[in-house]
């Protein structure tokens, strides 16, 4: 006996098109002699019915309101002294991003690669130590624009389907549906 594994209108990730999609129709299958239904498809819009293992959840990411207490911290260099780096924008130390409540966890780079082009280095440190205020920022200009879409202007319309475009890349994880996810439905017969 089969389950339907999504609900109608649900929003899934076809995995075999890749792409998403949104359930059009839950199609059971029946056969003669049987109470419940054997199969179950679902009708994404996308040409043919798909399989539920052919589909996925998107799931929470728990780590998605953890970037509150990213930092840009500077730590000494054991390897290199500063008079041997005064090339360096900051001779002596590194930049190390802290995404952790203590001083440690987070980004940071070798020696060696932060020597090879300091500037570089430091530029991405600070976008890194930035990037939650800039996902907060892309959140509220997507929200600005979905509350009133039809008086915003057609600059802030594209900025915010560039942003729901980005914050989906950071956002949706990809899940298979599991006992807990799934919901039983009830189909009567045709």
């Amino acid at each position: 006996m089969a389950r339907a594994q999504f609900q109608k209108g649900q929003k899934v990730w076809v995995e075999c098109v890749g792409a998403w999609a949104q359930i059009e129709k839950v199609q059971p299958v029946w056969a003669k002699g049987f109470e419940e239904p054997v199969r179950v498809t679902y009708d994404v819009g996308l040409g043919r019915e798909f399989l539920g293992h052919e589909l996925l959840l998107p799931a929470e990411d728990p780590a998605a309101d953890l970037g509150q207490n990213w930092r840009l911290m500077r730590a000494r260099n054991k390897w290199q002294a500063a008079e041997d780096t005064p090339h360096h924008p900051f001779p002596g130390t590194y930049p190390v991003v802290v995404t952790d409540k203590a001083d440690w966890g987070g980004w940071r780079v070798p020696g060696a690669e932060y020597d090879r082009d300091p500037e570089q280095i430091e530029f991405q440190a600070r976008l890194i130590a930035a990037a939650p205020r800039l996902m907060a920022l892309a959140t509220q200009l997507l929200a600005s624009v979905d509350e009133a879409p039809d008086d915003a202007p057609p600059e802030m319309r594209a900025l915010a389907k560039e942003a729901r475009t980005v914050l989906r890349s950071i956002t949706d994880i990809l899940a298979a549906p599991t006992v807990e996810t799934t919901t039983p439905a009830t189909f009567q017969a045709a």
